[in-house]
């Protein structure tokens, strides 16, 4: 059974970076598809970027702010935040679709298409 395991989060002041980082063992790697989604109190939550396996997208909020990739030698994905700003408060959840097949950007950025999910990390930006 696949898992991933977030790490990366954490408090930052507006401006600030943060890498999350989503280490994806072998069942959950292969073939996948990943997304990187948050859900601030109160919230649904919403997909942030995704990555398959020569395309990335993001949602329109965070464009020309994060950054989504994947080292396939070490079976990570990235999400590079830049620019944070108080709104990107939310816990960031990792997802992954093993065997995924080709996706348009709307259902790439969706929480039902993906079925391995990790535990989440916190971010918190304050201003």
């Amino acid at each position: 059974q696949g898992t991933l395991v977030e790490s990366g989060g954490g408090s930052v002041q507006a401006g600030g970076s943060l890498r999350l980082s989503c280490a994806a063992n072998r069942d959950a790697y292969g073939s996948s598809c990943f997304g990187w989604f948050r859900q601030a109190p109160g919230k649904e939550r919403e997909g942030v970027a995704h990555i398959g396996r020569g395309n990335t997208g993001y949602v329109y909020s965070v464009k020309g702010r994060f950054s989504i990739t994947r080292d396939n030698t070490k079976s990570t994905v990235y999400l590079q935040m830049n620019s944070l700003k108080p709104d990107d408060t939310a816990m960031y959840y990792c997802a992954a679709l093993p065997r995924c097949p080709p996706l348009t950007a709307g259902q790439a950025l969706r929480v039902g298409v993906y079925n391995v999910w990790g535990q989440g990390t916190q971010v918190t930006v304050s201003s």
